[in-house]
C-alpha cells in the first residue's frame, strides 16, 4: 500500500478542551517519509513536533506531548483520524497549544481529510509488524498486543462500579474507522469533574463537547451515537495514541480498561522494540517444517502452529507432551479465565464449553494423523463425533489432559480417533471423532 498525504490543505476552528483557548488548525499536505509533524505558529520561530512516545510528558485525561518550550496538548483525536483514515504525511498548523475538541469525537477531523482529499505518493507505506506478544498492566487495567497480520483491536469499557460496561472487537481499516469508530464522543463520570477542574483541565468543556455518566443516567446535548458508544471512543484512543510509535501498526491489540496513561505505556514498549529493530540487522530465520517430523516426540506451541491452520480465539491445543508409538499421543490445553468465550458463556460462573472440549480433542487428533501420512499442505477438517459424553463441568485454572489414540485409518484421508480430556486425572469429556485430510486447493 502506497503513502498517502493530503490534496489541498483545509482548516477547523474551536475551542480547546482543557486550555479552554481558541484554536485555528490546518492540516497541510507533506511530502513522502516526513510523517505526521505538529507546528505551533504561534511560537516563535514556529516549532515542529513529530508526535512520539518518548516526548509524552502528560496522560491525565489527554495525551500531551512536548519538544523543547512547544507542547502540544490532546493529541490523540487528531492523530486517531490520521491513523484511521489511513494518512502518512502532513503537517499540522495550530495557533494553540491545544487542537480545538470540537463535539468530542475524531468526526470532524475525518470529514478535513476528506476535504482535504487523501492522494497516494509514490512510495511504498512501511508498517511495524509485532512479531511476539507483549503486554502492560495497572492494577485492573491491561493492554495485551499479539502478532497479526493485520490491525485489530479487542477492547473492554468498564467504569468501577460495573454499570457501564462494554466490549467491542473490530479489525480497523479506513472504512471501519469512519463509520463505526470516529463519531463516538469523549465521556467522563459526573463525580469526577470537580477533580479535573481542581487539576486545571477542561477548562473549555461542555455537553457540546463530551457525554457525562452520572450514576446510570447519560447526559449529553444529543442521543448516545451507538448503544456502546464508551468503548468505541475508547477504541478511538487507542488509535491515536498508538501513532506516538511514528508509523503505523499491524498489531491484534487487547485492551481492558484502557486509558491514555496505559496505552503510553503500552506504546513505549513497542517503540523499544521498534528502534532495537532497527539497530539489529535482519536475520533470516531457519524454516521450521510445516509438518510432524518422525523423530518428534513433542510439540511446543510454536510447531503446533506450524501444524495446525487454527489461531486465536480457536486454538484449543498449547503443546503436546508426548507422542506414544505412531497411534497416540497426549496433549493439554490450559484453560485461562482470559478466553473469550467466558464472557458470555456465564457471566460469574465461567464453564468451558463442551463443543470446544470436542474441539480441542479433534485438533489433536488431526495432528495425530497429519504426523502419520505425507500431510505437507493439507488441513484436518472435523466430519462427525460419536459417543459423545460430558462428565463434569471444566471451568478456569483446569488443565485439559488430552488423549487421543488413532483407531481406523482409510487411505490418507479419513482417520477415526478415540479421545479423551481429564482434569486432575478425573475424565471430564471424552468422544469418538472421525476427520478428514484435505489439500489446500481441494474443496472439504
Amino acid at each position: 500500500m502506497k503513502q498517502r498525504t493530503l490534496a489541498r490543505e483545509v482548516s477547523i476552528q474551536g475551542s480547546a478542551l482543557h486550555t479552554g483557548e481558541a484554536v485555528t488548525l490546518t492540516l497541510k499536505p507533506a511530502p513522502v517519509d516526513q510523517g505526521v509533524v505538529f507546528r505551533r505558529i504561534d511560537l516563535n520561530g514556529a516549532p515542529e513536533i513529530r508526535p512520539r512516545v518518548d516526548q509524552v510528558t502528560d496522560v491525565v485525561r489527554a495525551t500531551t506531548i512536548q519538544n523543547g518550550h512547544a507542547k502540544i496538548h490532546t493529541v490523540e483525536h487528531v492523530l486517531s483520524a490520521l491513523h484511521g483514515c489511513g494518512v502518512d504525511n502532513v503537517t499540522i498548523e495550530m495557533n494553540a497549544s491545544e487542537p480545538p475538541i470540537m463535539d468530542g469525537s475524531a468526526r470532524p477531523f475525518v470529514n478535513m481529510i476528506l476535504q482535504g482529499e487523501p492522494v497516494e505518493q509514490e512510495k511504498e507505506r512501511e508498517y511495524f509488524v509485532l512479531d511476539e506478544a507483549v503486554s502492560v498492566t495497572d492494577g485492573n487495567r491491561s493492554v495485551i498486543a499479539l502478532p497479526s497480520n493485520e490491525f485489530k483491536i479487542t477492547c473492554t469499557s468498564a467504569d468501577d462500579r460495573g454499570i457501564h460496561t462494554q466490549h467491542l472487537s473490530l479489525t480497523i481499516d479506513p472504512d471501519v474507522y469512519m463509520t463505526q469508530i470516529a463519531a463516538a464522543r469523549t465521556f467522563t463520570i459526573y463525580e469526577d469533574i470537580e477533580e479535573l477542574l481542581k487539576l486545571g483541565k477542561i477548562k473549555g468543556g461542555s455537553l457540546d463537547s463530551a457525554v457525562v455518566i452520572r450514576g446510570d443516567k447519560i447526559i449529553s446535548k444529543e442521543p448516545l451515537r451507538f448503544k456502546d458508544e464508551f468503548v468505541r471512543h475508547k477504541m478511538l484512543d487507542i488509535i491515536g495514541d498508538v501513532l506516538l510509535l511514528g508509523m503505523p501498526l499491524k498489531a491484534h491489540i487487547v485492551a481492558t480498561r484502557p486509558g491514555h496513561a496505559i496505552n503510553a505505556e503500552l506504546t513505549k514498549v513497542l517503540f523499544a522494540k521498534l528502534e532495537a529493530r532497527k539497530k539489529t540487522p535482519a536475520k533470516k530465520k531457519a524454516e521450521r517444517p510445516k509438518q510432524v517430523q518422525p523423530g518428534e516426540t513433542s510439540l511446543d506451541i510454536k510447531r503446533i502452529l506450524d501444524t495446525l491452520p487454527h489461531r486465536y480465539p480457536f486454538l484449543m491445543i498449547d503443546r503436546v507432551l508426548e507422542f506414544i508409538a505412531d497411534t497416540e499421543l497426549i496433549a493439554i490445553k490450559n484453560v485461562s479465565v482470559n478466553e473469550p468465550y467466558f464472557q458470555g458463556h456465564y457471566p460469574g460462573e465461567p464453564v468451558m464449553p463442551g463443543v470446544l472440549q470436542v474441539e480441542s480433542m479433534a485438533q489433536a487428533a488431526g495432528i495425530l494423523m497429519l504426523r502419520n501420512i505425507s500431510a505437507e499442505g493439507k488441513t484436518p477438517f472435523f466430519m462427525s463425533a460419536d459417543k459423545v459424553k460430558f462428565r463434569r463441568p471444566v471451568i478456569p485454572g483446569d488443565q485439559l489432559v488430552i488423549n487421543a489414540k488413532l483407531t481406523k485409518t482409510r487411505g490418507t484421508k479419513i482417520g477415526v480417533a478415540e479421545c479423551t480430556c481429564t482434569v486432575g486425572g478425573t475424565v471430564v469429556s471424552s468422544a469418538e471423532l472421525m476427520f478428514a485430510l484435505v489439500s489446500q486447493n481441494e474443496q472439504p
